[in-house]
């Protein structure tokens, strides 16, 4: 793959899934390449050393389309309103302004630059 190339929806650990650049629009830039290691420029800004492995698209369902079991979003008659203060994510957390990053996570090493 030569440098420059863009890419999305890139997976951390084989077959676990796409979990980097996954939204409409987003992808990643492959600024170097060292063997079988790349160093990416994620969406974030972040720059980031990573063995990409690359997937397709994924599909998501939105959760006001959902039960009201499967997510705080869910429920209602036809295009009903969250409901809600804020948005929340499938499991209850906020889905919008809250930092979702472990302070120390495993792959921190792997992170070059941070994002501004």
């Amino acid at each position: 793959m030569p440098l420059g190339t863009t890419i999305h929806n890139i997976e951390f650990k084989h077959g676990k899934g796409g979990q980097l650049a996954r939204a409409a629009g987003a992808r990643a830039k492959l600024i170097a390449k060292e063997g079988k290691s790349a160093t990416l420029r994620i969406p974030s800004g972040e720059v980031r050393f990573d063995i990409p492995k690359l997937l397709g698209n994924s599909r998501t369902i939105r959760g006001a389309a959902m039960n009201p079991v499967d997510h705080p979003h869910g429920g209602g008659e036809g295009k009903a309103p969250i409901g809600r203060k804020k948005p929340a994510t499938p499991w209850g957390y906020p889905a919008l302004g809250r930092k979702s990053r472990k302070r120390r996570k495993y792959s921190d090493s792997l992170i070059l630059r941070r994002r501004k």
